[in-house]
């Protein structure tokens, strides 16, 4: 793929000179790891094929209480990737933040590879699959508990063990929406990778955002004018060449 090296030292000079960087990453950010994005057109024909109904609806609050052991199937086999790794983007936030550049990661993936690649402050606004309850008592356990147990994963005092992930229906978690929101509002640079900005209310964390903003996206965003810069490239590698 061609690259034009100018605007990747000029993104190479933004980051030198910025002390307060924001990264705000959506689904376009795991797909380099292998983890397909479920809202894709793919993801949509193979959850018509395979479980007759939209990844949305499968996804659901309403859903998952009706019909909590084909939410379980579907969730298994589509929205778990235990064997994906942090790609270049990943990496190249790590090293950032770890440089004192970079404050914040803000993510809509659920999947932990910011954390895995290093990253320390990282902000879930739909959860974690790390991260899973008993509805009834609510104890705590481990993916690899809800990816082993048969059906629908239950604990010892009968309760549903279900994943610590924001579905359809339900709100976001104020507190890390406003931490979020926080963050961005005091960055002097905001990186937006992965993302359409469609996904509400998660994209209307920029509103109000009047500092320097890098896109880094294959399709056009409705920021893509309030940008000083727009890559279509894919972002582990453009991250990858402007963090060294």
């Amino acid at each position: 793929m061609a690259y034009d090296y100018d605007m990747i030292e000029k993104l190479k000079l933004k980051i030198a000179e910025s002390k307060n960087i924001v990264f705000f990453g959506g689904a376009g950010v795991s797909t380099e790891s292998g983890i397909p994005d479920f809202r894709s057109e793919s993801g949509l024909y193979s959850a018509l094929k395979r479980f007759y109904a939209r990844p949305e609806e499968l996804l659901s609050h309403s859903f998952f209480i009706k019909r909590p052991e084909v939410f379980f199937e579907y969730y298994r086999e589509s929205l778990v990737h235990q064997g994906a790794k942090p790609n270049a983007a990943h990496l190249a936030l790590a090293r950032l933040e770890y440089a004192g550049k970079l404050k914040a990661v803000v993510t809509q993936n659920i999947d932990g590879l910011h954390q895995s690649a290093g990253s320390k402050t990282v902000y879930e606004l739909h959860g974690s699959i790390l991260d899973n309850y008993c509805m009834a008592c609510k104890k705590r356990y481990t993916l690899e508990f809800v990816m082993a147990a048969e059906g629908v994963p239950r604990c010892p005092c009968g309760g549903i063990v279900r994943p610590d992930v924001v579905l359809y229906e339900e709100s976001l978690d104020w507190d890390v929406m406003m931490q979020a929101q926080g963050a961005i509002a005091d960055a002097d640079l905001v990186i937006v990778g992965g993302t359409s900005l469609a996904v509400y209310p998660a994209a209307g964390l920029l509103r109000g955002y009047d500092g320097e903003l890098v896109l880094i996206n294959k399709t056009p965003t409705t920021y893509d004018d309030f940008a000083s810069m727009v890559f279509r490239e894919p972002i582990g590698e453009v991250l990858g060449k402007a963090v060294s």
